[in-house]
Formats: structure tokens, sequence, C-alpha cells
């Protein structure tokens, strides 16, 4: 069982950075996909940026160039560094994660992933 600890959270103006880190623990298989998601009140969940073991990346279209995904193999630890912050960046950040090599079709699609975290606010303020 996957257990995901998210931190890094909290209030940012416009522009600003953040750091999310997730903690993982609790698996033998380090093949892991791995990513981060958020949901703002009212409006589904959507995946952001994924990693895969051997490094690839993806990201959705609204933060590609101004978040970065990164993991430390050696800390058990997932990152997301978030640049040129905007309000509507604004919603809870969930570190999530399945097994797996390849990116699956959609792989941004929430439906795929067995292990999530309890979330970590972000809040853009204007």
């Amino acid at each position: 069982q996957v257990q995901l600890v998210e931190s890094g959270g909290g209030s940012v103006e416009s522009g600003g950075s953040l750091r999310l880190s997730c903690a993982a623990s609790g698996y033998t298989d380090s093949r892991l996909l791995m990513g981060w998601f958020r949901q703002a009140p009212g409006k589904e969940r959507e995946g952001i940026a994924l990693i895969i073991s051997t490094g690839n990346t993806t990201y959705a279209d609204s933060v590609k160039g101004r978040f970065t995904i990164s993991q430390d193999n050696a800390k058990n630890t997932l990152y997301l560094h978030m640049n040129s912050l905007k309000p509507e960046d604004t919603a809870m950040y969930y570190c999530a994660a399945k097994p797996g090599v390849v990116f699956p079709p959609r792989p941004l699609s929430p439906a795929w992933y067995n292990y999530w975290g309890q979330g970590t606010q972000v809040t853009v303020s204007s």
C-alpha cells in the first residue's frame, strides 16, 4: 500500500512561487508513475504534471512552462515547483501514484491513479 503525504501549500501573491512536496512510502517497486493533480471549488479534479521512473514528464497546457515536476528517488519525494502563479491556480493540490513505467492513454486523467494523498491548499491572490 502506497502512502502519500503532501506539504508546501500556502498563500502567495500573483506572480509568486511555491514548491510542493509529496513524501511517498509503503511501496517496494520503484516503477511508479506519479503526478500532481488539483481541484478548485466547483470544478473537476484535473491532472497537471506527471513523471515516470525514467524521468519522462508530461504537463497540462495550463501549467506548461510555469510548473516543473521532479523527484528525488533517494528521499522518495516528489516535487512540484510552481512559478509565475496566477489566481486561477488556486486549488487543492493532490499527489497521486499508479504502478507503471509508461504513460497510459490520456495520462492526466485522475481515473488511472490508485493512490492519493490528502491534499495541500494553494491560494494565489491578485
